[in-house]
């Protein structure tokens, strides 16, 4: 049962953000990948998510990017980015995303900033030239520009790099009215920044994750539920309401 309160901002808010983390796609049957250890998915983030590992041994890097590739190619949005996607209808909606998995867009999301970039998109080392490419798995480990013959990186931010668009997604939270948190952790800077930015602008904060976060202790409304179901919940009601 949604709240009245929460069900009343809704009916009333025109511009929101939703900020997104891992969560989301885990009932994709994307892994959220960061484990114990320092490990991803089994590897050691220094040597496949860093800028010296790339350096130090590209084929390695490639070999772990194309086995998720292949991962995320077999996965489907769920509800929750459908979801995400029929309410740009309703409003004046952005993703703020720290996914690379491109599940937003695949849902039909128009307006997405992904902060930790595409696994889908490429870059040359050399050039500097950025496409996607879709292909799975890749033919050629590791992969060459097709206009300069440079070695290819995946376009996402490694540790120790800046992430993207951070400029305009403050811009963006500064100025909704609701922001939707969902799935991520709250701990990952600076997109960790954005829910108190947008509280602190008078934005009301809807959470949405099975654990409690830092975004917890300010947080207006709180689904301590999985992504999809909250968001039949919340999408439903502003439907019947709306009727």
């Amino acid at each position: 049962m949604m709240s009245d309160s929460l069900l009343n901002a809704l009916l009333h808010a025109k511009k929101v953000v939703t900020l997104t983390g891992a969560g989301i796609s885990a009932e994709s049957g994307i892994p959220t990948f960061r484990g114990a250890g320092g490990l991803w998915e089994g590897y050691p983030v220094e040597k496949v998510a860093t800028v010296e590992g790339f350096e130090k041994d590209p084929q390695l890097v490639w070999r772990f990017y194309n086995e998720r590739r292949v991962n995320i190619a077999k996965a489907a949005p769920n509800d929750a980015h459908i979801i995400l996607a029929k309410m740009e209808k309703i409003y004046d909606l952005w993703i703020i995303t720290q996914n690379i998995d491109g599940l937003h867009q695949k849902a039909g999301s128009r307006n997405v900033v992904e902060l930790h970039g595409n696994i889908w998109r490429v870059r040359c080392t050399n050039c500097g030239r950025v496409e996607y490419n879709y292909e799975v798995p890749l033919r050629e480990i590791p992969p060459r520009c097709k206009r300069c013959g440079g070695l290819l990186r995946p376009d996402v931010v490694w540790f120790g790099e800046p992430v993207y668009d951070i400029n305009k997604a403050y811009q963006l939270t500064e100025k909704c009215e609701i922001m939707f948190v969902i799935g991520t952790s709250a701990q990952v800077y600076p997109a960790a920044y954005l829910p108190r930015a947008a509280w602190s602008h008078g934005a009301k904060i809807v959470e949405i994750n099975p654990q409690e976060t830092p975004v917890s202790s300010y947080a207006d409304f709180i689904f301590r539920e999985s992504a999809t179901s909250a968001m039949r919940k919340i999408y439903q009601a502003i439907q019947e309401a709306s009727q």
